[in-house]
Order: C-alpha cells, then sequence, then structure tokens
C-alpha cells in the first residue's frame, strides 16, 4: 500500500508520452553498452568512484542521459565515493520530468536520511532509511531489484528501484508529479531499468 502522502502526488490527469531521446535497449541490463554520445561522462565517473556504474540507455522524454549535458541537475560525490546524477526537465504549468542516479560504493545496506519536523515552534529531528515501502522486485538480467514507493532526500516524491551488485547499492528513481501519472511513471522507470549497461572503471 502507498501512503496517503504519496497518493496525493499521483493526483491529476493526462500523461506524458515517455518516448526516449537514444534508441530503446531492453536487453542492455544483460550486456549492451552505453551509447556513444553518454559514455565518457559515464566512465569519468566509474574511474572517480572506483567501482562499476550503471548507465542508462534509454530515458523518458525529453531528457538525455548525457552527463554534462542540457539536462544534468546535480552530479555530487560524496567523499566516500557515494553518488547523486540527477537530470530534470522543468516548465511552469507542464511540469517535471527528474530522474536520478545513485551509488553507495563498499555499502549494501539502506542509508538512513534526516527528517526534521517543527512541533510548537521546536525543531525535532529523527532518522528514517532513506528508501522504504517495499512493493516486490524486479528481476533483469543480473539485476534483481526492489521497488519502494517511500522515499526521502533528492529522492521523495519518486518511486525507485533499488539493488545491489558486487558489494555495492545502486538506485535508481523518477518523480511522479502531474501531469505524469503514477501508472506512466513506473512503466517509463521500469524502461529505464531494463536498459541500464554497466561501465566497468577504466
Amino acid at each position: 500500500m502507498l501512503s496517503a502522502g504519496f497518493v496525493l502526488a499521483f493526483a491529476g490527469t493526462g500523461c506524458m508520452a515517455g518516448s526516449g531521446s537514444a534508441k530503446a535497449d531492453t536487453k542492455a541490463a544483460s550486456g549492451a553498452s552505453c551509447p556513444k554520445g553518454w559514455k565518457a561522462g559515464w566512465q569519468k565517473l566509474a574511474d572517480k568512484v572506483k567501482v562499476p556504474v550503471y548507465c542508462p540507455t534509454w530515458m523518458p522524454a525529453p531528457l538525455d542521459g548525457k552527463i554534462g549535458g542540457t539536462w544534468e541537475d546535480i552530479y555530487s560525490i560524496g567523499r566516500d565515493k557515494s553518488f547523486l546524477v540527477s537530470f530534470l526537465y522543468h516548465e511552469s504549468q507542464t511540469g517535471d520530468v527528474h530522474v536520478n542516479f545513485r551509488a553507495y560504493p563498499g555499502q549494501t545496506k539502506i542509508p538512513r536520511c534526516r527528517e526534521i519536523e517543527f512541533v510548537m515552534g521546536r525543531s525535532q529531528t529523527r532518522h528514517l532509511p532513506c528508501f522504504a515501502d517495499p512493493n516486490g522486485r524486479t528481476k533483469i538480467g543480473s539485476i534483481d531489484a526492489t521497488f519502494y514507493t517511500v522515499n526521502q532526500d533528492a529522492d521523495q516524491w519518486h518511486v525507485l528501484y533499488a539493488w545491489r551488485h558486487d558489494g555495492t547499492l545502486y538506485t535508481v528513481s523518477q518523480h511522479v508529479t502531474a501531469p505524469l501519472t503514477y501508472r506512466q511513471v513506473r512503466k517509463d522507470l521500469n524502461r529505464v531499468l531494463r536498459g541500464l549497461a554497466l561501465v566497468q572503471p577504466a
């Protein structure tokens, strides 16, 4: 079951077609390659964090998967080599298309996020799992991913897949917001997951 707050995010009608800007490759999780125009950025990321990274071969329109390109929103690497690479399309009166990629090198446990609430004018801090409310698993090639519907931090109001590979936790998520419906976002995120291609560090 989805939380009540999350269901509110699904309100709205209509949907935006998810036609990627690169050729769809439904076998990428089983061995396809990162698109030529996107490969350099993902290779550089893999070299920096010293672990394999997953490059998309398909993204929901109008996004592409080019790091440093038009749609890059966040490119952040922590001291522990964990990273967030985010792609965002935003336009007033139209809505967002927002996809995040994360990895936590050497860590397989779900990290904890800090939440601050104000009660009677005083702040209260609590720590909770960054990804929660698992709702099934999807296996594609070597990826065995769990689907999460209640997420925190930059993945708040996103639906998210998380999986483990060679001692590292990986995630990909997409924002659920009008005019996109939950059904369309889930369909697009499934297609992103199917199209992931592993890029090894040099």
